[in-house]
């Protein structure tokens, strides 16, 4: 991709949203027949799904916990997610997100109601666009509750960056290759404790202030999209 002569625009971003504006979102529960609790959700133009198995018993046993369930994530890409076809199979990208993923989301569960268990969560990249493990932590969270799992909130997740000395939300691809930082964070919307924060790139303290600001105002409107998936889901249910 080449990189365009300015990202930046009379204050309008190349694709026309504001600073502070999310990419178009879209979110499913209980996409997938098959699993215990899935999700599909779109940001911008991210594909992902997200699929839960469990409470179940763990194989290989010796990898059980006596007192609690062991939270298990695997992020994926597909090869035909990118550009440039991907190679099948995990690589330490795929291994680093699925661990962030799985610290993101801990913070909510239970894990010692069901001792001796495990919870696979799969998430699945179809179409990538930057962001995608926020993507894949807001999927996967609206899968566990689908699937029943006792939470004590969801966990909601997004990415703000630095572009041409402006903060900005929900990065697109070309802001995340050309712009200056890239901080994805997820959060527990309710107690607003912040359960994922990495960062690429340099901010100043009050950059830095103004991301996270910028963060949870727009984790708290997944949150929203991601409460009123589920309503929609078990509204159809009543109905039928």
């Amino acid at each position: 991709m080449d990189k365009p002569e300015k990202l930046m625009v009379d204050g309008k971003r190349l694709d026309g949203r504001a600073p502070e504006e999310l990419r178009p979102l879209k979110i499913v529960a209980g996409i997938l027949e098959r699993a215990d609790g899935s999700a599909y959700v779109e940001m911008g133009n991210n594909k992902v799904f997200a699929a839960v198995y469990g409470p179940r018993e763990m194989h290989p046993r010796h990898d059980a916990k006596p007192d609690m369930a062991v939270l298990r994530c695997r992020y994926s890409m597909a090869p035909f997610s990118v550009d440039d076809r991907k190679r099948p199979g995990p690589d330490r990208r795929s291994m680093e997100i699925s661990k962030v993923t799985r610290e993101a989301l801990a913070p909510v569960l239970f894990p010692e109601l069901y001792p001796r268990s495990v919870v696979d969560v799969f998430i699945e990249i179809l179409q990538a666009d930057a962001g995608t493990r926020t993507a894949g932590i807001n999927a996967a969270s609206v899968a566990l509750a689908d699937a029943g799992i006792p939470m004590k909130d969801l966990v909601a997740s997004v990415a703000v960056g630095k572009v041409e000395g402006t903060i900005v939300l929900d990065l697109t691809k070309v802001e995340d290759q050309y712009g200056t930082t890239d901080m994805p964070m997820a959060i527990i919307p309710r107690k607003k404790v912040i359960t994922l924060l990495q960062m690429d790139g340099h901010l100043t303290g009050e950059e830095f202030s103004r991301a996270i600001d910028l963060a949870f105002q727009g984790c708290q409107k997944i949150y929203e999209a991601q409460r009123q998936a589920l309503k929609e889901k078990y509204e159809v249910r009543r109905e039928d």
